[in-house]
């Protein structure tokens, strides 16, 4: 748990020029004026108000998919956290973003297909009409609470914190202001809203990642006292000083001990993967309003693409950071505090450092724009989510009759709702020492039912509707009951006691990994125990064969789904052959 001596990030505020201000306040004005206007511009003819709203029309193209995707999952959170992961590990969190390629490949190839042809709005409708409705009931709530514990709270804890140290204004202060802007066009606009400002927003936040990767890189070729240093200067610079402390396992993605073994990564993380990438309602509602299927099937390809980036842009900065610090190049003495007799560096702040730090006047602004577009396309789409959630599987179920305005009417408000409740819940996720294996760590003991229930209810038609709605009641109590337990545990210093040890000492990757174990053994058992068959339109909602889905026809040429995915697996290989 994060100690009490940590210095409040308030302490250490930078002063912003007149430049920066007016880059920031030009952002804020310019993107709640796109999202409203991209809203309100024009309303299909088909489809009516409801689908506009929640699923854009269905006009997306593969493009615009796949910056949305990339949008909704890189946000402030992931530009703090993972510059946090880098100082603190290395590269090691870099394999979140590079299996999260091989994930989206998944999405693309296996469940994009089902979800397109079935028509529906949300995931919790893919459910009910394969299984029945009580697991589309079960998945709307769980989705809610997993959008608005995860992703609404953890983002505007993260912006906050920031935000709080560039202006030294109160968090939540600052967090009210970022949710009253973001809440504004997403209210307004509906997905459309979301999906173009999100477009943006990933120029935007690229360009900033980018300004301070080229900052960090020129800082620590100089800092080894050498002014001619080449293009390579940084990079050499970085691994004298790994090795000088000792520390070259740093640059490596694939390790075999500490929390993280490579083995972990590959059992645990499909995982929370599949949970994330194909069944979470945020990633998905993109697909689902896509243009047709072949823009449902590339739009995620092109974002798995995209996600070879972060490890260079948001991690990798961190890396650089802990070896500017080891030679002198970077001050961290407003992070460092004393605990039991020790300097302890609170890495959370370490981004703001890099920004107030190694930037010039005006870049700061742009940088801080970066993340205020991270920040809002983040919470943004898991808002948008939410009153799709909650219109469609919630409001409409128990009155079916309502008329379309009803229901943009109750999304609206559950928006607001979701806004308040995840601002009151920012206190209890600051608790977390590390922001980013917080968020991980939580999405470990939700993700294996639905995962489950989804990758066995796709691929085999034996699976029926009693197995998937006992394997999610199950297996959401046992997730919740494992978390309880081992932070109790950790509280109470109880994790070196048997049975607490295996519940604290296993990582999180590892128990998702066995939770998965534990329900896909529940859901094969009691499918073959009471087996039922399959209705027609069922029969639909699963394939036949593994092989089925790259026998479906694609675009011709390079453009083929099937051709991406192949080179996409082919650059995932080479790179993890180089960082391995």
């Amino acid at each position: 748990m994060e100690s009490s001596t940590t210095t409040s990030a308030a302490s250490f505020h930078c002063t912003l020029t007149g430049v920066d201000i007016a880059i920031i306040i030009a952002y804020l004005t310019g993107i709640v004026a796109l999202g409203c206007w991209a809203g309100l511009r024009k309303r299909s003819k088909e489809g009516g108000v409801a689908q506009d709203y929640f699923l854009a029309g269905r006009h997306l193209n593969w493009f615009m998919i796949g910056l949305s995707l990339f949008a909704t999952n890189i946000s402030c959170l992931h530009l703090v956290a993972l510059a946090q992961a880098g100082f603190d590990t290395g590269l090691l969190m870099g394999n979140f973003e590079w299996m999260a390629s091989v994930t989206l490949i998944l999405l693309s190839l296996f469940f994009a297909p089902f979800y397109f042809r079935s028509g529906v709005t949300t995931l919790p409708d893919f459910l009910e009409k394969r299984f029945n409705r009580a697991c589309r009931d079960w998945l709307a709530v769980i989705s809610i609470i997993a959008s608005v514990s995860i992703n609404v709270t953890f983002s505007f804890l993260t912006g906050g914190m920031v935000l709080e140290t560039l202006f030294g204004v109160d968090m939540y202060q600052c967090i009210l202001v970022i949710s009253v802007l973001v809440g504004l066009y997403t209210v307004i606009g509906g997905l459309s809203a979301v999906v173009w400002t999100e477009m943006i927003q990933t120029f935007v936040l690229l360009g900033g990642a980018c300004a301070i990767t080229i900052a960090c890189w020129n800082s620590l070729a100089h800092s080894a006292g050498d002014a001619s240093a080449g293009i390579f200067g940084g990079w050499d610079v970085l691994k004298q000083v790994l090795v000088r402390e000792g520390q070259s396992e740093r640059l490596s993605m694939l390790r075999s001990g500490g929390e993280l073994p490579w083995f972990a990564i590959f059992l645990g993380y499909p995982v929370i993967g599949i949970w994330y990438w194909c069944a979470d309602q945020t990633i998905v509602q993109r697909v689902l309003g896509a243009k047709d299927e072949n823009h449902a099937r590339v739009g995620p390809l092109f974002a798995g693409l995209i996600k070879i980036l972060p490890v260079f842009l948001f991690i990798l900065p961190g890396l650089f950071a802990w070896a500017l610090w080891k030679n002198g190049g970077l001050d961290l003495k407003s992070l460092t505090t004393v605990v039991d007799g020790k300097e302890v560096v609170n890495s959370k702040g370490i981004y703001t450092v890099m920004i107030t730090q190694l930037l010039s006047p005006g870049l700061v602004g742009a940088i801080v724009a970066a993340m205020l577009a991270g920040l809002m396309s983040n919470v943004a789409a898991s808002l948008n989510s939410i009153s799709t959630l909650v219109s469609y599987n919630l409001y409409r179920r128990l009155k079916p009759t309502s008329s379309d305005a009803q229901v943009v009417l109750v999304g609206r408000i559950s928006v607001v709702v979701a806004i308040v409740v995840g601002i009151g819940a920012v206190y209890l996720a600051k608790n977390y020492d590390s922001i980013f294996a917080g968020i991980n760590d939580i999405i470990a003991h939700i993700a294996p039912p639905i995962t489950t229930v989804f990758l066995i209810g796709v691929f085999w038609r034996r699976a029926t509707a009693l197995a998937a709605q006992w394997t999610l009641w199950i297996g959401s109590t046992l997730g919740i009951v494992v978390f309880i337990l081992a932070k109790c545990a950790t509280r109470w210093e109880l994790e070196h006691q048997q049975p607490f040890a295996f519940l604290v000492e296993t990582s999180f990757m590892m128990k998702a990994f066995w939770l998965f174990c534990v329900c896909s053994t529940i859901m094969i058992i009691i499918s073959l125990a009471k087996p039922k068959e399959l209705s027609a339109e069922q029969m639909k909602l699963c394939w036949a064969s593994p092989l089925d889905p790259i026998r479906q026809p694609g675009w011709p040429g390079v453009f083929d789904y099937r051709f991406l995915s192949a080179m996409l697996i082919v650059i995932m290989i080479v790179l993890y052959t180089v960082f391995r």
